[in-house]
C-alpha cells in the first residue's frame, strides 16, 4: 500500500518511499543522538545545543524484547478482526528502541535478535478517513 491509500492513527511517525517504509526521528546537531518519535529540542542535560533536525531510522532493527497483548487495545488503536497481537521492542541501533506490533509472524516463531523491518498495515476502517495505519515490525523479507 501507498502513503496515497492511508492515512496514519498518529502523523509524522512514518515515510514511506521507493526503499520501503521508515520510522522518522531526529537527530542532535550538538550531541549527534537519535530519537524516535521525532521531538522539539534534544532532551540531554549535557547537550548545550538543543536543536534537532529531521532524520528516518534505519529500515531494519533487531527484537530485543516482546510480550502477548491478550486484550483489545483503546478505540484509537482498534483493529480489524482484533485478535491478541506481539508486541515488540526492536532495537533500531544508537541507542534507540521502539515499541511496536508485529506483523507475519507466529508467537512460537519469536526468537530476541530475530531481524524485523518496518512496515505499514492497517488497522480499521474509518467513514472519513478511510483504511487508518500504523507502523508495525515484520520478519526481514515479509511485508
Amino acid at each position: 500500500m501507498t502513503g496515497a491509500e492511508l492515512s496514519f492513527v498518529v502523523d509524522g511517525l512514518v515515510e514511506e518511499g521507493a526503499d520501503g517504509t521508515h520510522l522518522l526521528g531526529s537527530r542532535c546537531n550538538g550531541c549527534n543522538t537519535l530519537y524516535f518519535p521525532q521531538m522539539a529540542s534534544c532532551p540531554n542535560p549535557a547537550c548545550q545545543t538543543k536543536v534537532l533536525r529531521p532524520e528516518t531510522l534505519p529500515r531494519e532493527g533487531t527484537l530485543y524484547s516482546y510480550t502477548i497483548q491478550r486484550y483489545q487495545p483503546p478505540a484509537l488503536f482498534r483493529m480489524r478482526n482484533w485478535k491478541p497481537y506481539v508486541l515488540g521492542l526492536v532495537d533500531m541501533g544508537e541507542g534507540v528502541r521502539v515499541m511496536g506490533m508485529l506483523a507475519g509472524v507466529e508467537e512460537d516463531e519469536l526468537e530476541i535478535g530475530m531481524s524485523l523491518q518496518v512496515v505499514t498495515e492497517p488497522l480499521f476502517d474509518d467513514p472519513e478517513r478511510g483504511a487508518v495505519a500504523t507502523y508495525k515490525f515484520a520478519p526481514v523479507g515479509v511485508g
